[in-house]
């Protein structure tokens, strides 16, 4: 065999599965060459060639150099000059919550009123009169107005119907949902939840955070077993189409975990799941010995799930200032201080890594003094606390931040796909809102998220937002927290990786990684980024298995 380069060596070298194949007795399974393969590691920024054995990438380096490790059943590969990147890391979404919703729910991404209601009456006709009908997806500024209580009266009048905002914060409800939830004109809002009203006083039919969960909770019919494996072998479909190989379920609980093993347990996993757990489900997982990190390469046990306060998309979360143009409307608080403090340290003291929601400036400032506490009282090593969004911050906010060395997850897509509400939040407290390029500068390892169903899990649109800052309109939000391409992908690779405790098996290609990557139909790197959302994957690799071919 052909002698190779002392550059190609070392890296073969480094790894046990590497350094088995560099005694000359094996061969790789496959040369993926030809391409123009952005790795993401610190050694080698782009090679031309990949060389794979089982799941891992064993070497990399030039066509030439990876061809002649090659033998006679060795599957080559011609890349044909295409873009290769690592598979993209959802650091914040729910998965399988998305996937159950499709298949047992009705789906309204629609954009009029009159729409929705169809929908709605289609599903009402061929539902027994009195059993909830559960809608998903919906998005107040998408349509010319908000739906409201009687709309929903009109289209399902003999069923309590719920439609919950695709940012899950926020439901829409009509008056036979109100009466069974014994909601009256003169019913009071419940601790951290809020029911809306009209200019004369009524409820309009929007509900907001506790409120809402409750509501839900009652509507929902509690899914099967197989319900929860159908719902994840179709999103991990879904997520590959698009070029996602990992993500991280925001919101899980026994149940979800079940799914993903058992779609795994199945054959039909099409990703890597990092699966946080609420907060209501620790007992259980404490008594089971369960605690962050247990799993394997497919699924794997994360955060404990805490939540501070609400929404960017519906307009909850806890602001220090105003929302424009809702009078003093600040947002809604999810949790005392003191509970926060709470359940934050039986988690930290379990050996849980904490990740707890906080959009707004009041709530990330509440959620920091939390994680310093913990960190001053019982010291630990790398408990790597997550902010999950992180959205509005300040200076101060982002040095505490690094200090404590906190991983925050904000929204990668919302300045493109929510532009429209941008206008809440004004031009000023849009400088300090998706903060990336704060983050980066600071030495902060941001991991960003789409939060689907909040918004697409689509990869291309994430540049787009982090990189242009503009929304569909062409209108610019705080270019001052504008990224290069190279570092949008490092953070929805590289430090999506890290978020999970991951990093020494994926989100780079070099050799000992797995092979998780995407071959895209445009160079990500040259083409105009006002342009990303044009792009699509041609194929996606997920473990040295293609899993996604256009």
């Amino acid at each position: 065999m052909k002698r190779l380069s002392r550059r190609t060596v070392i890296a073969v070298g480094l790894t046990a599965s590497a350094a088995a194949f560099a005694r000359w007795d094996t061969h790789p399974d496959t040369i993926l060459h030809n391409g123009k393969i952005l790795t993401m590691s610190t050694r080698e920024r782009e090679v031309q060639a990949l060389a794979l054995a089982g799941s891992r990438v064993v070497a990399f380096g030039t066509s030439k150099e990876m061809l002649a490790l090659a033998g006679p059943n060795t599957r080559r590969i011609d890349l044909g000059g295409k873009r290769v990147t690592p598979g993209f890391n959802d650091a914040h979404s729910h998965p399988c919550e998305s996937g159950v919703e499709l298949v047992t729910q009705v789906a309204l991404e629609m954009d009029s009123i009159e729409a929705i209601q169809e929908a709605i009456r289609a599903k009402a006709a061929a539902t027994p009169p009195g059993e909830w009908i559960v809608g998903f997806l919906y998005d107040d500024t998408k349509t010319p107005r908000p739906l409201d209580r009687a709309d929903l009266d009109a289209a399902a009048p003999n069923h309590p119907v719920v439609v919950r905002h695709r940012g899950g914060h926020t439901v829409f409800v009509n008056s036979r949902a109100f009466a069974v939830m014994h909601v009256e004109e003169n019913t009071q809002d419940p601790q951290h939840g809020q029911y809306f009203r009209d200019a004369a006083g009524r409820h309009n039919g929007r509900v907001a955070e506790n409120a809402a969960d409750a509501i839900f909770s009652l509507a929902v019919k509690p899914p099967s077993r197989d319900d929860y494996r159908k719902g994840v072998a179709l999103i991990s479909k879904v997520f590959a189409s698009r070029g996602i190989t990992s993500a991280c379920e925001a919101n899980g609980h026994p149940q979800t975990l079940q799914g993903y093993q058992d779609a795994r347990d199945a054959g039909e996993l099409l990703g890597r799941f990092y699966t946080h757990i609420g907060y209501e489900d620790l007992d259980k997982m404490i008594a089971a010995g369960v605690h962050t990190g247990l799993g394997d390469e497919w699924v794997r046990v994360g955060a404990v799930k805490l939540f501070s306060d609400g929404s960017i998309s519906e307009r909850t979360a806890l602001l220090s200032e105003p929302y424009a143009g809702l009078g003093d409307f600040r947002g809604v608080s999810r949790m005392t201080r003191e509970e926060l403090y709470a359940a934050a340290r039986k988690s930290y003291l379990a050996g849980w890594q904490v990740g707890t929601h906080a959009n707004g400036d009041v709530a990330i400032d509440m959620v920091m003094g939390v994680y310093e506490q913990l960190l001053r009282e019982f010291p630990r090593r790398d408990p790597r606390f997550r902010i999950e969004h992180c959205t509005v911050v300040n200076a101060d906010l982002v040095r505490r931040i690094k200090a404590a060395g906190v991983i925050p997850t904000p929204f990668a897509g919302y300045v493109l796909f929510h532009g429209e509400k941008m206008h809440f939040y004004g031009e000023e407290r849009l400088k300090h809102m998706f903060a990336m390029r704060d983050f980066i500068d600071a030495g902060i390892k941001v991991a960003p998220g789409s939060d689907y169903t909040a918004s697409p899990a689509e990869p291309m649109l994430w540049l787009r937002s982090e990189v242009t800052r503009t929304d569909a309109t062409g209108h610019v939000w705080g270019a001052n927290q504008r990224i290069t391409v190279e570092e949008a992908i490092r953070c929805s690779t590289v430090n999506g990786a890290y978020a999970s405790f991951e990093e020494n098996i994926k989100g780079t290609l070099e050799p000992g990684q797995l092979a998780d990557l995407v071959v895209w139909d445009h160079d990500l790197m040259t083409i105009d980024p006002m342009s990303f959302t044009s792009v699509k994957p041609e194929r996606t690799m997920i473990g040295g298995r293609w899993v996604y071919e256009a």
